[in-house]
């Protein structure tokens, strides 16, 4: 499959990295025999760097494979041990984004997450997948019926009780001490239902228009729906009308880590003729998780190279610290803040280093006077539903305590992460009573509203 997309050797170019179209219409991507001739060549490139150690457990499990087999080459591996790196990478994009120097337009065409990716839609084209994978990336569907309003504080006691946890567990194969999302029967969607915007006009600069259509997510919708009005409240205090994108489903990234792009595809039928309309109607997009933002300015892009609305979509959705940063530079954005808000220790999601941004989190943080923010740029190894399953949860709490310790260190009166699940998955690694603060939340406080 890579030969296919393989671009001419390119000696000495100083072209930046570019990712190429993933072609997963085509049978050749479906092609298990050629997934893993292209494979063998990538974890041979991979054994010979080892840069990219350190980013998660996909690299540590291919070294130790390779260095634990008879030859202590890749020849010693059995191919059908292949699949062990490939269910531990959860498309974080570090290795493409921060590590590996055979990235296009490198002769070498290296894209390790895509590869995965591809390995992932071979086992999901397969019926490799399991049931509770299946159930866990139905986000929409299941948030819907745990949020009914009986069954959502059942749900929430029942995930708190040992007995229920050790039963979900054998059944679903979600870990007993994985911090689970507690859901709201008062969603997002019905907060903001007929919301008439405090703000009036909106004022255009020369990148946003001033008018904002929030994307509210599933997990800001049934999970955690502080995190829109947080948004609604900072913006419009900056004087940016704010709409609820109230017909959008999920934006289709826990059906993309399954390797399920049938399931993606769908997503995209059906969100981007919403935001369209929106974005006709004059409003850019935001949406404050990152992997939502990150899925229309990148993967969807990526799938549908040809698509004219889903680049429509990718040149108008922003982060929200992005958008604020934006007006920032334009004299926009209100500085009047009330309240410091000290020593931030701040997690910088992957998601949203990926987007190649910089970091809008911390730049928004410190315009609040006496306020000192630490960043954080390491995964936190929870990736929407990687950290509560039974066989990766160790995995995930050996990969968030680096993480953690350096929260701890930095003695900060504040932590926050620009992803959510992040966040609390960091709060479940330090175990001390402490909450975390989501950004939005922080800078709502710095505002005083």
């Amino acid at each position: 499959m890579a030969e296919m997309n393989k671009p001419p050797p390119r000696e000495g170019s100083l072209d930046a990295p570019g990712r190429h179209p993933l072609d997963w219409r085509k049978p050749e991507f479906y092609d298990e025999q050629a997934l893993l001739t292209e494979l063998e060549r990538v974890f041979d490139i991979c054994h010979g760097c080892r840069r990219c150690f350190n980013l998660c457990h996909a690299f540590p499990t291919l070294f130790d494979l390779i260095d634990e087999s008879q030859s202590m080459e890749l020849d010693g591996v059995a191919k059908t041990d292949y699949w062990k790196v490939v269910e531990h990478c959860y498309l974080c994009d570090m290795c493409f984004m921060t590590k590996c120097p055979y990235v296009p337009p490198h002769e070498w065409n290296v894209d390790f997450p895509h590869l995965m990716l591809r390995a992932k839609a071979v086992a999901n084209r397969k019926g490799k997948v399991r049931a509770r994978d299946r159930i866990l990336s139905a986000t929409d569907t299941v948030g819907a019926l745990a949020s009914i309003p009986l069954a959502a504080p059942v749900v929430n006691t029942a995930n708190k009780l040992r007995p229920a946890r050790v039963l979900l567990e054998k059944t679903l194969g979600v870990h007993r001490d994985a911090r689970v999302p507690e859901y709201h029967s008062d969603t997002l969607g019905k907060r903001l239902h007929g919301h008439q915007s405090k703000a009036s006009g909106g004022e255009a600069t020369e990148s946003t228009r001033g008018r904002v259509a929030l994307f509210g997510t599933c997990y800001g919708n049934y999970n955690e729906p502080s995190l829109g009005q947080d948004l609604v409240s900072v913006f419009e205090h900056n004087g940016i009308p704010v709409v609820l994108c109230d017909a959008a489903n999920c934006c289709g990234m826990p059906k993309l880590e399954l390797g399920d792009l049938e399931a993606v595809d769908r997503a995209r039928q059906h969100n981007v003729p919403h935001l369209i309309n929106l974005i006709d109607l004059g409003f850019d997009i935001v949406a404050p998780i990152p992997s939502c933002v990150l899925m229309f300015k990148q993967e969807l892009p990526l799938m549908f190279p040809d698509d004219t609305d889903v680049a429509r979509v990718r040149d108008a959705i922003f982060d929200p610290f992005e958008y604020l940063m934006l007006r920032h530079r334009s004299g926009k954005l209100r500085t009047d803040f009330a309240t410091p808000l000290g020593k931030v220790a701040y997690h910088v999601a992957c998601h949203q280093r990926v987007q190649n941004i910089g970091l809008k989190t911390k730049e928004v943080l410190q315009l609040v006077p006496d306020t000192q923010v630490i960043a954080i740029e390491r995964c936190s190894g929870h990736d929407g539903t990687y950290a509560v399953k039974t066989e990766f949860y160790p995995t995930a709490m050996k990969l968030v305590r680096p993480v953690a310790k350096r929260v701890a260190e930095s003695e900060a009166d504040h932590y926050t992460s620009d992803c959510a699940m992040a966040a609390r998955h960091i709060e479940h690694s330090l175990a001390d009573g402490s909450k975390a603060v989501q950004p939005l939340a922080l800078l709502r406080k710095a505002y005083g509203i």
